[in-house]
């Protein structure tokens, strides 16, 4: 259903439309193409597991309250709300820039992450397939790489997959933070179930590839509430591994999950933000390495632990595969760089 534009003040704007009450239009979709000159992006992030991503999307549909990502939309002069889920950006020449990038010298195969700052199979790449399209290059170079996302749109490209599979190292990891159904539509409206996206954990894990669950990110008394049932579902479905991180609040994001959470869930948001403060020293974030991905202080600790030795039990605790410790597959084709497909 269209809602409201709501956007948190953009920190880099000199004005700031304001409307007047009832007055609100409807967000429509709006898709622009980006014209960057580049497509792989570069963190030195230390409590990352990946130091380089590929972002086919500016922007993500899928609308999730507690994105981290949505400040990236105020660098383009837009908000980190309503304009991050309905305006976004594809970039058409994405397969092109990502072989000119593997043509470099200086590149040597390092894995590399479908995506970090946006969900690389929302809607958009149904009609668009630049994602589908770098991993096809990914198969003729041989290069390595990890998947995350929240969508079952990965099956349709589970012929690639597999051929990467064949060359190099592939995993993916299924995004599933929320196991209630009613309640994760709440925070995330324009995805699909989170039983659904077990059905894509089991599909994937059947066809042979190495699937993770990542229930992050761990909303406290949202996503803690069933989750004994969805690492057993995982654990079901096929999934060797199960991470999480609890939830980030970075800048207007903080804004966006609040005034979410008091909408969808007038009777727990209190509660919910006191457990993150509990969490944050007091604050909804600490941007501090080290803290960030799970909190400190005893609701922190224990639900860390409740965690590890949930998955230990089932199992779901193999080695984070982000990073492998084998040398590389890559190489570049020889002679003129024909499809394979």
């Amino acid at each position: 259903m269209p809602r409201p534009i709501a956007n948190p003040k953009n920190r880099f704007a000199q004005l700031e439309v304001v409307y007047e009450d009832g007055q609100q239009p409807d967000a429509d979709l709006e898709v622009y193409e980006d014209d960057s000159r580049s497509i792989v992006a570069k963190n030195d992030s230390p409590d990352l597991g990946f130091n380089f991503s590929v972002n086919p999307y500016r922007g993500c549909y899928h609308g999730c309250a507690y994105c981290y990502a949505r400040p990236t939309h105020e660098y383009l002069s837009m908000g980190a709300g309503t304009d991050f889920d309905r305006k976004l950006l594809v970039k058409p020449k994405a397969r092109a820039l990502l072989q000119a990038f593997f043509d470099k010298p200086s590149w040597d195969g390092e894995l590399i992450m479908f995506s970090g700052v946006t969900d690389c199979y929302q809607p958009l790449e149904a009609q668009y397939q630049l994602t589908r399209q770098c991993l096809e290059l990914c198969v003729e170079y041989h290069q390595p790489v990890s998947v995350i996302t929240k969508a079952p749109l990965i099956e349709r490209d589970l012929d690639v997959l597999l051929k990467l599979h064949e060359r190099t190292h592939v995993s993916v990891a299924i995004s599933i933070p929320i196991w209630n159904a009613e309640e994760a539509h709440l925070i995330e409206p324009y995805v699909a179930t989170p039983q659904r996206r077990m059905q894509t954990v089991r599909r994937l894990a059947e066809a042979g590839l190495d699937v993770a669950v990542n229930v992050a990110p761990m909303i406290p008394t949202v996503g803690d509430r069933d989750l004994k049932e969805l690492l057993e579902a995982a654990k079901d479905a096929g999934a060797t591994r199960a991470h999480t991180i609890l939830l980030r609040l970075p800048g207007a994001v903080k804004q966006v999950f609040e005034e979410r959470l008091k909408v969808v869930m007038p009777d727990r948001a209190e509660h919910v933000l006191s457990r993150i403060r509990d969490a944050r020293s007091g604050k909804l974030y600490d941007s501090s390495f080290g803290k960030r991905q799970t909190g400190e202080g005893p609701y922190a600790e224990t639900l860390g632990a409740v965690f590890q030795a949930t998955v230990k039990r089932l199992g779901l605790d193999g080695p984070r595969r982000s990073r492998p410790s084998t040398p590389t597959t890559f190489r570049r084709p020889a002679g003129p760089q024909l499809s394979l497909f």
